[in-house]
């Protein structure tokens, strides 16, 4: 099987913007991408509890496909609201850095139970 270079985050959500229906509103776009991040993301950290759970050590690659559809709807929601992929990741990455001036303590993040 070939191997395929990764995507850029400016490629990935210039893909994701070509599955797009032009007839939705920039709103009706921007509540599509929400609503399909909440449901996305909820099903990847139920996949994830379930799995180490059960004893399972977590199949990294099974992970990555999972994450990418959360992807998938977040580069819908940056384009909606006119940012790209670089621009969340960087304002993430700044929160990230104000949230934990000191480096990132894995004990201080929210535990999800």
């Amino acid at each position: 099987m070939e191997e395929t270079a990764p995507l850029t985050a400016n490629e990935y959500q210039k893909r994701a913007m070509e599955t797009l229906n032009p007839a939705l509103t920039q709103e009706e776009t921007l509540l599509n991408a929400v609503m399909g991040l909440c449901g996305e993301s909820g099903e990847v950290i139920d996949l994830m509890k379930k799995h180490l759970h059960q004893g399972h050590p977590l199949d990294r690659q099974q992970m990555a496909l999972e994450l990418g559809d959360v992807a998938w709807y977040l580069a819908e929601a940056a384009q909606a609201l006119g940012l790209t992929l670089e621009e969340v990741l960087l304002a993430n990455l700044q929160k990230l850095r104000s949230r934990y001036p000191a480096g990132f303590d894995a004990s201080r993040s929210q535990h999800r139970a």
